[in-house]
């Protein structure tokens, strides 16, 4: 199997539990931490909405330079609705689906980097810079967003088994 067809499969799946996630996501709680230090929910589910379209931008770039003022668009920023979350997923899912169509073994295996100004804070081949900075991330800051959805009494969804809210 192919790569991009691995991470085409794992793309559809993500997406899929990260959705379930996302529908629950309480409306009118954007600011809503439950630690000073926490992220805020608004915030948190910014991220988890759209870290499925970082897909498409490691694959159509070699890098990201926080220090660049170009990546400011990069940047994570709250929206107000379960419809805008549920839509910054659907946009990202898509542009990466058509990203991994257009790639192939060889771009999978060039190197990608992270960096700020000239510092670099992450570099490998680009498959495991997605399957490291993309998924497994995603999977993190998703499990964290079902903690937000217990701790504000909403549902948590049935993911990789049953939840206490729901059985497979």
């Amino acid at each position: 199997m192919e790569l991009k067809d691995y991470f085409l499969m794992q793309l559809e799946q993500e997406t899929t539990l990260t959705r379930k996630v996302i529908e629950r996501v309480p409306e009118g709680n954007n600011d809503w931490k439950p630690h000073q230090k926490s992220m805020a929910l608004g915030y948190l589910a910014a991220l988890v909405a759209t870290m499925p379209g970082w897909v498409a931008f490691m694959i159509e770039s070699d890098q990201l330079d926080f220090e660049n003022p170009a990546s400011d668009k990069f940047r994570t920023r709250a929206v107000e609705t379960r419809a805008e979350l549920l839509q910054l997923l659907a946009d990202g899912s898509a542009k990466a689906k058509r990203a991994l169509e257009g790639t192939d073994e060889k771009h999978l295996h060039d190197r990608w980097r992270l960096v700020s100004g000239t510092r670099v804070l992450s570099e490998g081949a680009r498959y495991a810079m997605i399957s490291d900075a993309v998924f497994s991330h995603l999977a993190h800051h998703r499990g964290q967003l079902t903690v937000y959805l217990r701790l504000n009494e909403a549902a948590v969804p049935a993911l990789y088994g049953p939840s206490a809210d729901e059985k497979i």
